[in-house]
């Protein structure tokens, strides 16, 4: 028995790039697809949205000079790519899944719709939610929040490469401890950054909890919607 019915599975974009410096990493694309399977064949309903950071960011574009509002446009192209791939992989492994763009571009996918997602994941099919919220100046973390609220996930399941939240970096600093469980506030009061505060604070006040959690660890996601311990939970 699934812990969740229904989930929004947020994939990070920079860890599809695996072991590579850019573009798309096909054995961890084949992981990730394998790891949605055992989901679907739990009778999860599945909602996704995968990050463009492997392709580009609009963030770092502006930086480098690019106008923001392009920048964030070519971000949001980015995802597509990226959420076409894991559907084509997705068909490859016996899944059916549709992606849905928050930007008009039939037949590359279909134009999303709140009633069209819920059709979707009532079918049993897997719905991949792409170029973010369709607007500049919204990362793919504010896309997840506002597409795990309008689809009324039970959670939002945030894949990166660490097992959890920390104190601090892990990566950074070998004193940094996980939290098993922590609030929204008190992600605010320590100033920690696992989304950006837009995103928190939808998530806060729509109620959705999040679990963060280590995606690129194979079987990881069957664990935690079998009710294992794993990552991190955010909670209201």
């Amino acid at each position: 028995m699934a812990r969740f019915k229904r989930i929004l599975l947020k994939l990070s974009g920079e860890s599809l790039m695996g072991a590579q410096q850019h573009g798309i990493d096909e054995q961890r694309l084949a992981d990730y697809a394998e790891q949605i399977r055992e989901a679907v064949e739990m009778g999860v309903q599945v909602g996704i949205v995968i990050g463009g950071g492997n392709i580009f960011r609009g963030l770092s574009g502006a930086a480098k000079g690019f106008d923001r509002v392009k920048g964030d446009q070519m971000g949001m192209l980015a995802t597509v790519i990226n959420s076409l791939a894991l559907n084509s992989t997705l068909t490859a492994v016996g899944v059916k899944s549709r992606v849905l763009t928050a930007i008009r571009m039939e037949p590359v996918g279909e134009f999303y719709s709140k009633d069209k997602a819920i059709e979707t994941l009532e079918r049993g099919e897997v719905a991949i939610f792409s170029a973010g919220t369709g607007n500049p100046y919204f990362t793919t973390d504010t896309g997840s929040s506002l597409r795990g609220i309008e689809i009324e996930a039970d959670v939002m399941l945030k894949g990166t490469r660490v097992d959890g939240i920390y104190t601090a970096d892990p990566e950074k600093d070998p004193a940094a401890t996980k939290f098993d469980e922590i609030t929204f506030d008190e992600i605010y009061n320590r100033g920690l950054k696992i989304m950006d505060l837009t995103a928190t604070t939808m998530c806060k006040e729509n109620k959705l909890p999040i679990v963060v959690f280590n995606m690129d660890v194979k079987g990881n996601l069957k664990k935690l919607l079998s009710g294992e311990q794993i990552g991190t939970l955010v909670r209201p």
